[in-house]
């Protein structure tokens, strides 16, 4: 058994997670104080039945049914406001997306390394209750879903011939755009983005097995606002992680939809990749998950996993030794030395000139590219980096809860080795594998001159004029061919050297004998007959050789790359194509059974086995949410997904930044580095807003204005001999004060551009004097806090903290920091009646 740092000496009989009379902290019993509705149909033992926190259930329901109504008759208006959030989203916050996942990172590592890195998820005596394989291949089959499928070949294919900041310089040797191209993807799926799971898997299975605690998300943050987490706003918190949850869930289950969408497409062209079929698709997903959820093999969570992560292991391994293995096992190596070489370089960039005025390469300096070559897209950040963290943070209530579910008995170094380092090395290893082995084919068929016709131009447009020079050496008149063309053959392919992609096409046309056995066993009559045949082929002419060996990857869309990759490996293409189909609709099924159960738990006050019928009703409500945004994204459902993440990720991103103050403060206080009931301020700043007190809100009122003289009165009080110190910081506090409302008010009335920030300016500089007087009397009084926690509170609800001060200092004094509760809590008797508010229907 592990040793534990731990002070605490644990009870006679440890706290036992499945009695619910009360709630366990540092020896100290607390009251179930969630809000219920519980419900039983009938009286036998498999009787239905209802158990649910009303206010999160409720709120979220109407919150996911408006989202859903609005997207169904105004499908188009919903479209473009994702589009314009998730622009606007970018442009404003990639700044906290980036920096926020390094300190997270950095936290985490500190952790792991401390003295608190021997505590365990439950008491010191616990053991695991699964062994290291079972529980990596839940873990990482709850964490990854189907995203490791749809972009194990796609990214590293975008990053390598798409456009991006590696791209620009066409002076790049092609082997460092494609070591460039890997190390990015590395970067999306590495330490940044696993480590959000692990905050939240982290605390929540430290507060629920160890404290005893509801694995609840609101949870999470007792240590910081201890009973106020039965309030409103810890509503509050579980309603957002209900809504981040669902849409998460829902982004990754339309990816998934949309590829296998894809793959039917490419195994059977006359299967066409639209909407309707899509949401055809989820429906029959969805109930598939149902079934499972109402038979009770949902319950079954460890099996699945094992199957699942089973299923992508011989995926990985088939094409690991139909490939090079020896090139695998290179690119693997050199791989892994680049990405930490680069990590912080990468993992701190934020594409802030790409997303500033254009830079034009350099042109009007004299410094441009002989190709004029930019710097890159100003979008590349918005259509990866921000979609990313916006998607593994929405998916961190989830799969949060879902590990700490899992890893009860293990100590915090253990669960941030298999939740951490073997998730990302495994991570690394699949986009290795199929990344790597795409990058590889598409630079053999690009030496075998295929290319990428440009489709969409040849169909909707018409083809085109045949280039004179083509015609005089084939012997051609315009009245061979019987359709009127006009246009210009260069359009028929990206790029702009695509005359022998074209010359190719054209051969075709005219040597129908010998080109058309690539595509149809019967040679056309007609050129309709032979325009057809290129329109149903369209998606492998040109840009693959007879037996497919040859593929040309970057011709296909994102979600073709994989099928297409598959397709390469001869005569078992066929096999892995639909084995890899049915891999992830695995994963399909597993994610939404997976994610109505953990948003079933959430809303039911972290009851861990909620009744079948609310999970059933949560899988429908999935289906439904990703079938809306399928429809307001239309042809472009994956961009409506994508926005969906990042929109519910942002909230999301600021309530982690404080569940890693919430886990620093929760370890410091089960080592006996913080004590959980010494002195705290005589209120707190969310006090106010959780009960209604009229004297207090009139105190707060009147200090928007009086604030000088508060900080006078703390400073006198406490140093009595340094009133001229007191009297400087009324004057100065009260300067700035005014300066802000004056410059502010000027603004407002004359239009002056530059007086807002000025105003601002002047703002920081009284918050930051009102947040020193704050830390010297928290030092004063022995109050756990930090500088930071000062000013941001004092930035934001400066009265509050005005009278926080007062009260402390002038008032009625400190109170402890987590309340003790009435002794006949400490030892409650077996079978004690939980002490809930009941709502009975």
């Amino acid at each position: 058994m592990s040793e534990s740092n731990s002070t605490t000496t644990p009870p006679k009989d440890p706290h036992n997670p499945e009695r619910r009379g009360t709630f366990l902290w540092q020896n100290e019993r607390t009251k179930d104080k969630n809000t219920w509705v519980k419900v039983k149909f009938g009286n036998g033992k498999f009787a239905p039945e209802l158990r649910f926190n009303p206010i999160v259930s409720f709120v979220s329901i109407l919150l996911v049914a408006g989202f859903v109504v609005w997207c169904i008759l105004d499908a188009k208006g919903a479209g473009n406001s994702f589009v314009a959030a998730k622009t606007w989203i970018s442009t404003k916050f990639t700044w906290l997306y980036i920096g926020s996942q390094d300190v997270w990172a950095v936290i985490i590592i500190i952790i792991y390394f401390s003295k608190y890195g021997n505590i365990k998820l439950g008491q010191d005596h616990e053991e695991p209750e699964y062994n290291d394989i079972s529980w990596f291949t839940m873990l990482f089959a709850c964490g990854v879903g189907v995203g490791l499928f749809f972009y194990g070949v796609a990214e590293p294919l975008y990053h390598y011939t798409g456009t991006n900041r590696y791209t620009a310089d066409s002076y790049s040797p092609d082997n460092q755009l494609a070591q460039e191209a890997m190390n990015v993807t590395f970067y999306h799926w590495g330490i940044h983005g696993w480590v959000v799971y692990v905050v939240v898997g982290l605390l929540l299975g430290f507060v629920s097995f160890r404290k005893g605690m509801p694995m609840t998300m609101k949870s999470c943050f007792y240590p910081l606002i201890g009973d106020k987490i039965y309030s409103w706003p810890g509503d509050v918190i579980d309603i957002l992680s209900v809504i981040t949850t669902l849409f998460g869930v829902c982004t990754s289950l339309g990816l998934g939809v949309v590829q296998v969408n894809a793959g039917m497409n490419y195994i059977n062209p006359n299967i066409e990749k639209s909407v309707t079929n899509q949401v055809t698709i989820i429906w029959c997903i969805t109930l598939i998950a149902t079934i499972s959820v109402v038979s009770g093999l949902g319950n079954g969570i460890r099996r699945i996993s094992e199957i699942c992560f089973t299923v992508g292991m011989f995926v990985l391994l088939a094409i690991f030794f139909l490939g090079e293995p020896w090139y695998i096992l290179n690119l693997f190596t050199q791989s892994i030395g680049f990405y930490f070489q680069w990590i912080l370089q990468l993992g701190t960039h934020s594409d802030a000139f790409e997303m500033s005025v254009p830079s034009f390469g350099g042109k009007d300096r004299g410094r441009a590219y002989a190709d004029e070559s930019t710097d890159g897209p100003s979008n590349w950040m918005d259509m990866w980096t921000i979609f990313y963290w916006g998607w593994w943070i929405s998916w961190s209530p989830f799969v949060g809860t879902f590990i700490a579910k899992i890893s009860k008995g293990r100590t915090i170094r253990q669960f941030v080795n298999g939740a951490l380092t073997a998730p990302v090395l495994y991570s690394f290893l699949w986009m290795v594998v199929f990344g790597g082995t795409g990058i590889q084919r598409e630079r053999s068929a690009a030496g075998a001159g295929l290319c990428c016709p440009n489709w969409n131009s040849l169909i909707l447009d018409g083809t085109y004029e045949i280039p004179g020079q083509f015609a005089d050496e084939h012997g051609l008149a315009m009245g061979d061919i019987e359709r009127s063309f006009s246009g210009n053959w260069d359009k028929l392919c990206e790029g702009s050297k695509c005359n022998p992609c074209s010359e190719k096409i054209l051969t075709w046309f005219i040597n129908r004998d010998n080109e058309t056995k690539i595509l149809s066993s019967e040679s056309p009559e007609t050129f309709t007959d032979m325009y057809q045949t290129l329109i149903a082929t369209r998606g492998r002419f040109g840009q693959t050789s007879q037996d497919f060996s040859e593929t040309r990857l970057s011709c296909f869309g994102i979600d073709d790359m994989w099928f297409a990759l598959m397709y390469s490996f001869g005569d078992v293409g066929p096999f892995l194509s639909g084995f890899s189909m049915f891999a992830i609709i695995l994963y399909f099924v597993t994610s939404s059974d997976s994610g109505s159960l953990i948003i079933d738990i959430i809303s039911a006050n972290g009851d861990q086995e909620p009744p079948v019928l609310q999970r059933l009703f949560w899988a429908l409500v999935e289906g439904g949410t990703a079938t809306a945004l399928l429809a307001a994204g239309g042809t472009d459902s994956l961009k409506a997904l994508q926005t969906a993440s990042v929109i519910t990720g942002l909230p999301y991103t600021i309530l982690l930044c404080f569940m890693c103050v919430s886990l620093w403060r929760a370890l410091a206080m089960e080592m006996g580095d913080i004590d959980p009931f010494g002195p705290d301020f005589a209120f707190t700043v969310l006090d106010p807003f959780i009960s209604f007190k009229p004297r207090l809100w009139w105190n707060i009122f009147k200090e928007i204005f009086l604030t000088p003289v508060t900080l006078y009165r703390v400073m006198l009080k406490l140093d009595s001999g340094a009133r001229g110190a007191a009297i400087l910081m009324c004057c100065v506090s009260l300067v700035t004060w005014l300066a802000n409302v004056i410059l502010d008010l000027a603004h407002y009335t004359t239009g002056v551009t530059g007086l807002a920030a000025l105003a601002l300016v002047f703002y920081v500089f009284f918050v930051t004097l009102v947040s020193s007087v704050r830390s010297n009397v928290r030092i004063a009084k022995g109050i756990v806090g930090n500088p930071v926690e000062d000013f941001f509170c004092s930035l934001f609800l400066y009265p509050i903290v005005s009278v926080q001060m007062s009260e402390t200092l002038l008032g009625s004094g400190t109170v402890p920091l987590m309340p003790r509760l009435d002794p006949d809590l400490l030892n409650p008797e077996e079978g004690e009646e939980r002490e809930t508010k009941n709502l009975a229907v």
